[in-house]
């Protein structure tokens, strides 16, 4: 598996060309073909799920030491790319377990690595991330859940919303306020499971794409947990969060690349068995230009996105402004690529026989979650490179 420190800012090196064939393979095969299905029928894409465990692909980036694969931050990028560029509500498989499970290894103690980390890593469990409320958006310091302390315990009320995964997950990395006062400063990070009395969940979310991958309410009263689960230093909570949004940040632009190619890739087959006027519409200039300012995007896209996986995996001091930049320009990109390639197929772009008009729709949620692509704005220029 690939984990080298030391590979090149742009290329990937032939470990990650071999992941790629691996896992492009496995999503062609046992992926792709449920899911307009999984689609349709706003359901769970367990077939995902076995076949990515399986393969051990479904949490690449877990250490060795707990049992996972050890990958680096630009295999994992591979791994949700090709899982997406079939399937995008599959892809927040990996994305969403890295998501959630980071907090873990970048600020767990070392009993709590090996106690949640090695279910991860054997696919025993998934990990969600919870730090959205209903009045708590872009503005996460503005949570009310709240943690009290009561002796060796915590006891966790509040609201967690557009939770990925919730129900399905058995772990969730759940952000609370400990000190009121301090704001940002007082919010601290905890391990909450799934069979944790007063955890509840709320009806799935009627969404207009991604939907097979369930976005629920996640429900905390008097969820009482052991001390021992708070993720680091009591207050440190917020920090780590937004530590943890600069690496996986570059996992939506991951899913957003996939989306992207996925649709190029269909369009250019489709232009090509089209005919009008006597000869394949993929033969007219103005379709080529279109062909080739998407694929032009996208590849400008997937440089973006790589070369801040690999700072990612080095933890570069400009990562906060990269990490951004990806997701932010892989996000919008996928939506013009998708909407292009609505409009190639024309009028059976439009129906739900063909996959395309599925990729727009689950292009638009990567403008949107872990940060809208106006706070990644805002983000990027409060970090500008010097």
């Amino acid at each position: 598996m690939a984990g080298s420190k030391d590979f090149d800012l742009y290329r990937p090196s032939e470990e990650h060309d071999e992941l790629r064939k691996v896992v492009r393979s496995l999503a062609e095969a046992k992926i792709a073909p449920f899911a307009a299905e999984v689609d349709e029928e706003g359901r769970f894409p367990q077939e995902a799920l076995d076949a990515l465990v399986a393969s051990d692909l479904h949490a690449i980036h877990v250490p060795e030491e707990f049992g996972g694969a050890g990958a680096d931050a630009l295999a994992t990028v591979i791994v949700i790319e090709e899982v997406a560029r079939v399937c995008a509500s599959s892809s927040l498989i990996p994305a969403v377990n890295k998501l959630g499970s980071l907090p873990v290894v970048l600020s767990g103690s070392e009993e709590l690595k090996k106690r949640y980390l090695g279910p991860l890593a054997k696919g025993d469990a998934m990990f969600s991330y919870a730090l959205s409320e209903p009045d708590a958006g872009s503005d996460a310091a503005g949570m009310k859940t709240k943690a009290v302390r009561d002796g060796d315990f915590w006891v966790l009320n509040g609201v967690k919303r557009w939770i990925t995964n919730a129900g399905v997950s058995e772990y969730y990395t759940v952000m609370a306020v400990t000190d009121p006062e301090k704001r940002s400063k007082g919010i601290s990070a905890f391990v909450v499971e799934k069979s944790d009395e007063g955890v509840s969940f709320g009806a799935p979310e009627r969404k207009l794409g991604i939907k097979g991958s369930p976005t629920r309410e996640v429900y905390l009263d008097n969820v009482r947990i052991p001390a021992d689960r708070m993720i680091g230093e009591e207050g440190t909570g917020f920090a780590t969060a937004m530590k943890t949004l600069d690496h996986t940040r570059i996992t939506i632009a991951a899913q957003a690349l996939g989306i992207a190619q996925g649709a190029l890739d269909y369009a250019k087959g489709y232009v090509q068995e089209r005919k009008q006027f006597g000869k394949p519409i993929g033969d007219f200039q103005g379709v080529q230009f279109m062909l080739a300012d998407m694929a032009m995007k996208i590849e400008a896209a997937r440089q973006l996105t790589y070369a801040a996986a690999a700072k990612s995996e080095r933890g570069d001091s400009d990562l906060t402004f990269q990490g951004a930049a990806a997701k932010c320009f892989a996000s919008d990109v996928a939506m013009e690529v998708t909407v292009d390639a609505v409009q190639l197929l024309g009028g059976y772009g439009y129906t739900r026989d063909y996959p395309v008009e599925r990729m727009m729709r689950d292009a638009k949620i990567t403008q949107i979650y872990e940060g809208t692509n106006q706070v990644q704005r805002i983000v990027m220029a409060r970090n500008l490179p010097k």
